[in-house]
């Protein structure tokens, strides 16, 4: 007979762990389905300075910590690109390219992937000098020259993060202001390392032999083009939410989140959401983790109430 778990989980990022501690803490019978390392968007962050008790921190270390957590208390881990869910009387059967897992409840917690900007050569360019990654292919520019896009928190910290890498950090912004946190933006504008290209937006990457060689910038006041030379580029300009295969089972808003109550419950018993993958208003390590310890609890009352 197919095994029956309480609940599965699907993704293993900050919102998806906390599910799991909290649910495996309460007793329950739980899997995480994760296709990619754990951690989630936590890997692509070179340092945490605001989740509580820790003044400083790699996303790779938190993502280790918060997983060997959930090693501790023996939750299940397996290797899942899930499709989708769907229902069969009171349980949920969640389906990923090779198999499927039936359980009472589930927890979305498939979080965001990295926005594309959809410029000329971006897609040519991915992976030969354009990368949405500073942790991960940084190395790569040591001594050269790169651009980061983007105005937000994860631009910026990852710009500094660059400058102990790079000769040379550009920062291409379509505004004036950014959207960072102040301290963040301060140490930006005191690094002599760091050039700022305010009011521009990146009409095109440019190449040579296959190698990104230079952006094309245009001025959105002014609409004046220029040459960017640079050897890497890393965009951060947002994310998109984790959440097409399960359209047919639970409620989206516009932008592809999954609606859900304070609970964290969506639109259909039994399945829960946490984390990024939710519409909300602040997307940040803590706030997954809350919202994962919100959903654990709520799917345990649930499942007890099949019990009765």
């Amino acid at each position: 007979m197919e095994k029956i778990y309480d609940l599965i989980i699907i993704g293993a990022g900050p919102a998806g762990m906390t599910s799991a501690i909290y649910a495996s803490r309460a007793g329950l019978d739980v899997i995480m389905l994760e296709k990619g390392a754990p951690g989630g968007q936590m890997l692509n962050t070179y340092e945490v300075e605001n989740y509580t008790g820790f003044d400083k921190i790699t996303g790779p270390d938190l993502s280790m910590k918060m997983f060997e957590h959930t090693q501790k208390l023996g939750v299940e881990y397996a290797y899942g690109n899930v499709t989708g869910i769907k229902e069969d009387g009171s349980f949920k059967i969640v389906k990923t390219d090779d198999e499927e897992f039936v359980s009472k409840a589930v927890i979305i917690s498939t979080g965001t992937v990295n926005r594309r900007l959809g410029a000329k050569g971006e897609e040519k360019l991915a992976g030969r000098g354009i990368s949405w990654c500073a942790i991960c292919d940084g190395a790569f520019f040591r001594d050269k020259d790169v651009v980061v896009v983007g105005g937000g928190n994860s631009a910026l910290e990852e710009a500094l993060y660059l400058t102990g890498i790079a000769r040379k950090v550009t920062i291409i912004h379509r505004r004036q202001g950014f959207r960072a946190e102040k301290v963040v933006e301060d140490r930006v504008k005191k690094n002599e390392k760091i050039v700022l290209e305010l009011d521009q937006v990146i009409e095109a990457f440019n190449e040579t032999d296959g190698k990104l060689t230079s952006v094309t910038v245009k001025n959105v006041k002014t609409e004046k083009l220029k040459e960017i030379i640079c050897d890497g580029a890393f965009i951060y300009i947002g994310q998109d939410p984790v959440s097409a295969m399960f359209k047919d089972i639970v409620k989206l808003n516009k932008q592809g989140f999954i609606i859900t109550n304070d609970n964290m419950e969506t639109s259909c018993k039994g399945v829960y959401a946490a984390g990024d993958v939710c519409e909300k208003e602040l997307r940040q390590i803590i706030t997954a983790t809350s919202d994962g310890a919100i959903a654990s609890q709520n799917a345990l009352k649930y499942i007890e109430s099949l019990k009765a």
